[in-house]
């Protein structure tokens, strides 16, 4: 008898241990961005933090530009997992020397890179397109669809933060004027769709994507070099990442970096442990190529993929938790 009150005073100190962990936690916003990556990132932190940390995580699902704009101004959502900085350089430093915000990763996903595409059969038929200065000269290979006397270059959709980055190269290169037309997708669906279906069609096709990605792996997207040099950190930051860049230069895309990024609020009362959590999330590149291909054939969302990448991947997510906490992630797969 005596053991049994013994036991029931120890299952009792540990309910309480674990309700006012819950407690210390809280309720947690995590950005959720509107393409695949940024959906398991934020997906695959929901249900750590959920299970492993005793977290109520609400997700809020935006783009680059707003997500920022919303953590930098309004101070929510805490978490942004894979937020793309090149374009928010005049902003973000500022907010990270001040204090309003935290990055405490700074290389969540390896091996990823902006950049403009062409398809491997069109880098075939054409090995004379070797940089994007040889495919502005040949318009009439990327026919428009709604003026075949036009090229078409497929850029951002509006509202993420490549549009700008995208709408300045195209002048700076001076396209308009040599044949092309600037080709909003309206979406990330949009975009993808217009590449699965030139290469579905054996059409050509130019314009801006991402990698590690679905898309760039199922077909083979070939990256295209520039044909000039980065112009530099003060013109692209000031300038080239603009909405209304006045004199944009020709340059290759800036070196890719991608934060997560927290809020100071989040980063002083979060919670040590979470936080550093955060800063040891790293997915390999092949890992995070081989999950997006997972999403796309299956059609899987955010929450189904984290149970995948969770199950599958064991052997790297453990390596960024306690031992104490991947046993309450494993035990609520």
């Amino acid at each position: 008898m005596n053991k049994f009150i013994t036991g029931l005073a120890v299952a009792g100190t540990m309910l309480a241990a674990s309700t006012a962990a819950y407690a210390e936690c809280g309720d947690i916003q995590v950005a959720e961005f509107n393409w695949a990556s940024g959906e398991l990132l934020a997906n695959v932190d929901k249900f750590i933090l959920e299970a492993g940390y005793g977290c109520n995580v609400e997700l809020v699902i935006g783009g680059t530009s707003a997500i920022f704009a919303s953590m930098n101004e309004k101070g929510q959502p805490d978490i942004a997992g894979e937020q793309w900085v090149n374009a928010l350089r005049e902003t973000l430093d500022p907010a990270l020397k001040e204090g309003r915000l935290h990055a405490v990763n700074k290389a969540p996903i390896l091996g990823l890179g902006e950049g403009w595409w062409i398809p491997p059969y069109t880098a075939k038929a054409h090995p004379d397109l070797k940089t994007a200065l040889d495919i502005i000269e040949h318009p009439e290979l990327f026919p428009d669809s709604e003026d075949p006397t036009k090229g078409a270059f497929v850029g951002c959709p509006a509202g993420w933060g490549c549009q700008h980055v995208n709408n300045s190269l195209f002048r700076a290169f001076d396209m308009e004027a040599k044949g092309w037309v600037l080709v909003d997708p309206g979406s990330a669906a949009g975009l993808d769709g217009s590449i699965a279906k030139a290469n579905e069609r054996g059409e050509n096709w130019f314009g801006y994507y991402w990698s590690p990605t679905s898309i760039i792996g199922k077909y083979n997207m070939q990256s295209v070099p520039f044909g000039v040099d980065f112009v530099g950190d003060e013109h692209w930051n000031s300038c080239i990442v603009a909405e209304d860049c006045p004199n944009p230069q020709k340059s290759a895309w800036i070196q890719s970096e991608v934060f997560t990024i927290v809020t100071d609020k989040f980063m002083k009362e979060g919670g040590a442990e979470i936080n550093e959590f955060l800063s040891k999330r790293v997915y390999p590149g092949p890992v995070m190529g081989a999950m997006l291909v997972y999403m796309a054939d299956e059609q899987a969302a955010g929450e189904d993929a984290a149970v995948e990448f969770l199950t599958k991947y064991e052997d790297v997510w453990t390596t960024w938790v306690s031992e104490e906490v991947a046993a309450k992630v494993k035990g609520a797969l």
